[in-house]
């Protein structure tokens, strides 16, 4: 079979992104973990991460035009390079300082992460657009493939984040980690093939908004979606957690963030691996357009039922158990099966919503979306655990997937009037 145009640059961008979302993800263990093993609260370990997802919010607006005007790889090395210095960065944080100058300190540094992510992200996602075969269920396979990939690494860089900071403590894991992917940006910047479009003069930044009335609507629904994950994800389940496995001494702590670490990594990587099988497992080589829009619906709505259940079930026992945590596991991970299938459906409907010359803006406006959810849920996350621990995380996360549910059925009704 021949390979399309560009195969090897995209094929050179995913595997840069990859590379890039595994330090991500280990980044995230490593803050969340050591700044929790020093006391902080959890409104203050959410504070940490509300610049990045501010950022992510700023970045995907601007890149989607950075992209169409300047080209694509132009935001991959940007989004390399920036990761280095928010690395080194972070290696500067004096113990010695207090509280509320840590947190300032590691929020900016994040926000830096942040921008960096999303610039990165933007060049591997548009290229699916781009280089997908437009035969049958080709761009889904292909978009499926990437997310599920790359969320599988991400998955990996949680393990190995909690083992680094377990093993070699928390600067030489960064500093680690900021070598590794100095190398790969230098690989990049000196072997990138040729084959991504460059960048069009006439690329507007007003055009950055979508006046695609399904756009607006999935980008709505992916604010909730998101948002109903990280408020249980970013600091509720990792601290519960803490909780329940660390006994306070030097050994318990080390046991605990392993643990911790094994369970956002699995969980991580089964989320990335289903997104992957996701267009087999909805049949979507025969299904068309308005059908899938119409499942992204009606799983979402089954999504609805997990956190509310377990919600119930914490508050109702209350004290912590050994079977409670257990049943919690459990739930979660059905919680990533059906969160995987929505959020490839997301990822699909996007692509197929816009057209070539658009895709950059509107896949940046998509995720502009995605990062505001993100920020509701991280900020929702510290709050809703100081105030009333994991239940009010997964009953407010139940809340957000019905929310959810309302702005997808719009795209359900918009799709099905339009005309073939």
């Amino acid at each position: 079979m021949t390979r399309p145009e560009g195969f090897a640059a995209y094929v050179a961008v995913t595997a840069a992104y990859w590379a890039f979302m595994l330090t991500d993800g280990a980044l995230r263990m490593l803050v969340l973990l050591h700044f929790n093993s020093l006391g902080f609260s959890p409104v203050h370990l959410a504070y940490l991460f509300v610049l990045y997802e501010i950022a992510g919010v700023v970045t995907n607006l601007s890149a989607g035009w950075i992209a169409a005007r300047f080209g694509l790889t132009s935001t991959l090395y940007v989004g390399l390079g920036l990761q280095v210095v928010a690395l080194l960065a972070l290696t500067q944080l004096d113990p010695a300082w207090s509280i509320a100058a840590s947190v300032a300190f590691v929020m900016a540094v994040q926000g830096l992460s942040g921008v960096a992510k999303d610039l990165a992200k933007m060049s591997s996602k548009s290229a699916v657009k781009l280089l997908a075969p437009a035969e049958g269920d080709g761009l889904f396979r292909w978009v499926a493939l990437l997310t599920g990939s790359k969320n599988a690494v991400k998955g990996l860089g949680f393990l190995l984040g909690a083992g680094a900071l377990a093993l070699f403590g928390f600067v030489p894991s960064v500093l680690g980690m900021a070598a590794i992917l100095g190398l790969i940006l230098i690989v990049v910047l000196v072997r990138m093939p040729a084959g991504l479009p460059g960048g069009r003069k006439d690329a507007k930044f007003k055009d950055v908004l979508s006046k695609n009335p399904r756009i607006n609507w999935l980008s709505a629904a992916r604010v909730f979606l998101f948002g109903a994950r990280d408020v249980w994800f970013v600091v509720g389940i990792p601290i519960y957690f803490y909780s329940v496995l660390s006994d306070g001494s030097p050994e318990g702590q080390r046991a605990a963030f392993f643990m911790i670490g094994i369970f956002m990594a699995v969980w991580v990587i089964l989320y990335g691996a289903v997104q992957a099988k996701a267009p087999s497992l909805l049949g979507s080589a025969r299904r068309s357009e308005a059908d899938l829009a119409g499942a992204a619906r009606f799983w979402v709505g089954t999504l609805f039922f997990v956190p509310a259940a377990l919600a119930t079930a914490v508050w109702l026992v209350g004290t912590p158990t050994l079977w409670l945590t257990g049943v919690v596991v459990v739930g979660l991970l059905i919680f990533g099966v059906l969160f995987a299938l929505n959020s490839s459906l997301h990822s699909y409907l996007i692509l197929a919503f816009t057209d070539a010359k658009r895709v950059t803006m509107d896949v940046g406006f998509y995720y502009m979306a995605n990062a505001a959810g993100r920020l509701i849920g991280t900020v929702l996350s510290g709050l809703t655990y100081q105030l009333g621990g994991v239940p009010l995380c997964l009953a407010t996360a139940a809340v957000m997937i019905l929310l959810s549910w309302l702005s997808i059925g719009r795209i359900s009704q918009t799709v099905a009037s339009t005309p073939a």
